[in-house]
């Protein structure tokens, strides 16, 4: 996993196993993605899939062009590509909430997750025993989430805001609403209980993503990792905005897969 930049100015993710490589979003220009990708030694054109977690402009934006440019299938809910905001792609390969896709040397689960888009899901990846987790955009945990991205190897996990600071932050009140509540974005207190509800003994790598420029800090966020166990410090590598972070990796592992779950493979 890495990642080409995550915050509120734009998203994008790389999976990649065997020789299956997957974005997980694209909220860049074409350019600026392409030069994201290159500093991790990716050409876009290899790329196998776009998922996309939902419509929202940092997410979503780039989606597009880059599909057009390339040529690259598009995996997204039906509630997304109803949205209208990622349009015109050439291959689009709609599913519903929850479904279990094969993509490459991947096996991939969306999740559905509580925040204010049409059918938002985050995804779980799995590979030869190992799972990578992408989670981010959630206003809120559910039995559903914790069951879903336990057991990963790696995680990336919004720690979105602190509470105090966006309380006393720059927002007007309808927004900061919004991103406090049930359907916003994860605080760092939540993010913190989640974790603490997982397996952290599996847990490899824990990305820490999508953090507000604004109504957050690296303080605000150790503190409460230190507070849990401070382990998880040593674990912990930083998504910024501009350069995201370099390519981690899991440990090989050829224990099989817990999913009992039959795959569905997208239209």
């Amino acid at each position: 996993m890495a990642s080409l930049g995550s915050g509120s100015r734009g998203n994008a993710t790389l999976l990649q196993a065997a020789e299956t490589c997957i974005l997980v979003d694209c909220g860049f220009s074409l350019r600026d993605i392409q030069r994201r990708a290159a500093l991790r030694g990716i050409d876009l054109g290899d790329l196998d899939a776009i998922l996309v977690t939902h419509e929202h402009s940092d997410h979503a934006s780039g989606v597009a062009t880059l599909a057009r440019h390339y040529g690259i299938p598009v995996y997204l809910t039906h509630g997304t590509l109803a949205s209208g905001r990622v349009a015109n792609c050439p291959d689009v390969r709609a599913f519903n909430a929850d479904t279990q896709l094969h993509i490459g040397a991947f096996t991939v689960q969306a999740v559905t997750v509580p925040h204010d888009a049409r059918e938002p899901v985050q995804y779980c990846f799995e590979y030869g025993g190992q799972r990578a987790g992408v989670l981010t955009d959630l206003g809120s945990v559910t039995s559903h989430v914790r069951s879903a991205f336990n057991d990963c190897n790696l995680l990336l996990l919004e720690f979105n805001h602190d509470r105090r600071l966006l309380a006393d932050g720059p927002y007007p009140p309808a927004l900061k609403r919004r991103v406090g509540g049930d359907w916003g974005h994860l605080s760092n207190s939540q993010a913190t209980e989640l974790l603490g509800q997982l397996n952290l003994q599996r847990l490899e790598h824990l990305a820490i993503a999508h953090i507000s420029e604004k109504n957050n800090s690296r303080d605000c966020v150790e503190a409460q990792l230190r507070d849990l166990d401070p382990v998880l410090l040593e674990k912990a590598v930083w998504a910024c905005q501009g350069a995201g972070f370099d390519w981690i990796e899991a440990a090989r592992d050829t224990t099989a897969s817990k999913s009992q779950r039959e795959p569905v493979q997208a239209p």
